[in-house]
């Protein structure tokens, strides 16, 4: 079962920016599930692919948006006291329940550390929320049986930079092959319910308004893309296919696209 948990963050003292990179908040995550599970912590901190998990940047709760993009770069401290949330997905129920202990002992009196300074969490959100669209949870069975197997367009919404590994090399183009082959093998590795790789023969991109940008690393730096894509299932797709995708569709919430989610990139949802 999926997972989309929201960590409401209040730090006690600032936050200065240079803590505020992927690799940072994903030691973090490794610090969480080592307070509860230290022999899973090392294993996760030892994985090099297939993670399943992914993590968002540091969001201010109070930033406003005037697209659908969220924050992924910080150029400033955040200050004390500035109320603050971040995502965590989990793809494998295995994981959430290790982490149990974690969610139901939840001591907003105990700090966490992100270097420097202290963080208290205030609260976590499981499930769907009016006001915060990336909480959420569902079962594998339920995505698929929920799916539609009707609607031909689908549309999403690159909420952080999203790159993509075409051999050596990286790409910031969402093609269909990057896009749905990441959602795809990550379905077929997690949900029991396998998919075939034919599915993608009926997707075409019909509208795009993306960009590129440029996100940093301490040790290096690469281009993602940003926007929103539509691609449509043109043909004879029949109603099982029609589902599938829009079931990876759904998934991508949980899943997101591309590489380095761990890190925070590929957050997608669709809309």
């Amino acid at each position: 079962m999926p997972h989309s948990l929201i960590l409401n963050l209040l730090p006690a003292s600032p936050i200065p920016s240079g803590y505020l990179t992927g690799k940072h908040l994903h030691a973090l995550f490794l610090t969480l599930v080592s307070s509860v599970d230290k022999a899973l912590g090392d294993r996760l901190h030892e994985q090099k692919t297939e993670k399943a998990f992914t993590l968002s940047p540091l969001q201010v709760s109070n930033r406003t948006q005037h697209d659908r993009t969220l924050q992924w770069g910080h150029k400033q401290p955040i200050p004390a006291g500035t109320p603050c949330w971040w995502r965590i997905s989990l793809l494998d129920e295995t994981l959430f329940s290790h982490l149990t202990p974690l969610w139901l002992n939840l001591n907003p009196a105990h700090p966490w550390h992100l270097g420097p300074a202290d963080l208290q969490i205030t609260n976590i959100l499981g499930t769907a929320q009016s006001t915060q669209p990336w909480a959420n949870f569902s079962p594998y069975k339920q995505l698929y049986e929920q799916a539609s197997d009707s609607t031909r367009q689908l549309a999403f919404s690159l909420c952080t930079p999203a790159t993509f590994r075409q051999g050596k090399y990286d790409s910031a183009l969402p093609t269909r092959e990057c896009v749905f082959q990441s959602l795809l093998h990550r379905w077929n590795r997690h949900s029991g319910i396998s998919f075939p790789d034919t599915l993608l023969a009926f997707l075409f991109p019909s509208f795009f308004d993306l960009r590129t940008e440029l996100v940093n690393d301490p040790n290096s730096k690469w281009a993602g893309c940003v926007g929103t894509i539509t691609y449509r299932i043109l043909g004879d797709a029949d109603p099982l296919t029609i589902k599938q995708l829009n079931t990876l569709a759904d998934f991508a919430l949980y899943a997101g696209i591309g590489r380095k989610t761990p890190m925070g990139m590929g957050m997608v949802r669709r809309v």
